[in-house]
């Protein structure tokens, strides 16, 4: 079935006939001479296949294949070249392309490319998202840590994910709250469908509804050809809604529908589509106060928040960190197929004193700098950025087993949290995250007194 087609070449007699070829088989074409015209186009519409020049003043067309898995990831990208070599080809390839033509352009051949790309669009782009999530081989490892909050999130995540419940994932950016997500799915009877997350605060409020919900041709300038929402293309998988808290509040209307009804409405059309779907959603806001100030609808949230998911920052939960640690430089390692062993005593305690305000994204962004800057089998302090290594004094000593090191920790923590309270149990408790008898073990395990 004929799609919509940008073209994109400097060489306007090239770019003028292929535009005419395709429109002689009833494709809609749009045509730029350069690249930053086609990013452009590409930012105000959506297309099913855009053909790109590599060579072209401004942006090349890797450029161009770039911004389109950004901004619009279920077009397709053929890219031509007048300077064919493997290495060019592969390029293509590995950015993302889904094939690459050489010129002289032979148009029957073109034709041919471009009705096989679109008449498997639809499979091509399940096949790539399921492709990719098959290559997360995600399992509850990727939840990393042995923190009582942990436990309970794994085990609450055991009892969820089962179901068709959407499910509200909350906690400060850098958590971990995608990780969960993708838990959810993985151990879901919808594993075997895509997943696919949504930043609603990266996609312009202009292009949002059409990306979620689907457009009629003629339903906006720019919507030359229908086109389904990411709300259809999942058909049967999971739609996760990153930080949900900034979905424009005239969509909030538009995704209750979606979720009572299980049916969307695409631009320009007045006909529901019916859709199959899971929704999870995240938030680093107090959704609550949003309601109560008014920017974001009640209704809307109690929907979202059948079941809620609180991941707590890293700094109350340090006993995670040196699983953390291990866990992130076994990752790097294979990335970077370097050999560390992890890190040093020194270095440890530095990690676990830091307050970690980027939580696991923090952690692992210091990480893999040190791990790059690092030339040795263990990271030390010196491989850690300056401001790590400036208070190492203030840090209490540890012994050199790491079970012990965490003890140590774990007392100073639970102690300070309870001095600052006046040594008020259920509060401390509270705060740190733990029930009241857990708490009293904790006491004991630890050798903190009572009453101090």
């Amino acid at each position: 079935m004929p799609g919509t087609v940008l073209v994109a070449d400097d060489e306007a007699a090239i770019r003028e006939s292929l535009a005419a070829v395709l429109r002689d088989e009833g494709y809609t074409v749009v045509e730029v001479g350069d690249g930053e015209a086609a990013i452009k186009a590409l930012e105000g519409s959506e297309f099913d296949l855009v053909i790109a020049d590599l060579r072209m003043p401004g942006a090349t067309g890797i450029d161009v294949l770039r911004r389109t898995r950004e901004v619009a990831p279920q077009s397709l990208v053929l890219l031509i070249t007048a300077y064919a070599s493997i290495e060019t080809a592969v390029e293509a390839l590995r950015q993302g392309a889904q094939d690459y033509i050489m010129k002289p352009l032979i148009f029957a051949d073109v034709l041919g490319k471009v009705k096989r790309l679109l008449e498997y669009k639809h499979l091509a782009w399940e096949v790539q998202m399921l492709r990719r999530e098959v290559e997360r081989q995600f399992d509850f490892q990727n939840l990393v840590g042995r923190s009582p909050t942990m436990r309970e999130i794994v085990d609450l995540i055991r009892k969820v994910a089962p179901t068709k419940s959407t499910v509200l994932i909350t906690g400060e950016s850098g958590v971990g709250k995608e990780v969960v997500a993708r838990a959810l799915h993985a151990h879901s009877d919808r594993r075997d469908k895509v997943f696919l997350p949504v930043n609603c605060g990266a996609i312009p409020e202009s292009l949002l509804e059409s990306q979620l919900f689907g457009h009629l041709r003629g339903a906006f300038t720019g919507a030359v050809s229908n086109q389904e929402g990411l709300f259809q293309r999942a058909r049967g998988g999971t739609i996760f809604l990153d930080e949900i808290g900034d979905l424009p509040f005239g969509l909030q209307v538009k995704l209750l529908r979606a979720i009572e009804e299980k049916e969307v409405l695409p631009l320009g059309t007045g006909t529901p589509v019916k859709i199959d779907i899971r929704i999870l959603a995240s938030t680093n806001k107090d959704l609550k106060a949003d309601v109560e100030g008014g920017r974001f609808r009640e209704d809307l949230y109690y929907r979202l928040n059948v079941v809620g998911i609180h991941i707590p920052p890293l700094r109350d939960r340090r006993e995670d960190i040196p699983l953390l640690v291990e866990h992130l430089v076994r990752k790097h390692n294979q990335e970077m197929k370097k050999n560390y062993k992890g890190v040093d005593n020194s270095a440890m305690k530095a990690l676990m004193a830091l307050p970690w305000k980027g939580n696991i994204r923090e952690l692992d962004n210091v990480l893999e700098r040190a791990m790059i800057l690092g030339d040795a089998e263990w990271i030390t302090v010196r491989d850690l950025p300056h401001v790590l290594s400036g208070d190492e004094d203030m840090i209490p000593y540890a012994a050199d087993n790491l079970k012990e090191a965490v003890k140590v920790y774990e007392r100073t923590h639970i102690q300070t949290t309870l001095r600052k309270l006046n040594w008020d149990k259920k509060k401390a408790a509270e705060l740190l995250g733990l029930s009241l008898s857990s708490l009293y073990r904790k006491l004991e395990e630890l050798n903190i007194g009572l009453q101090q």
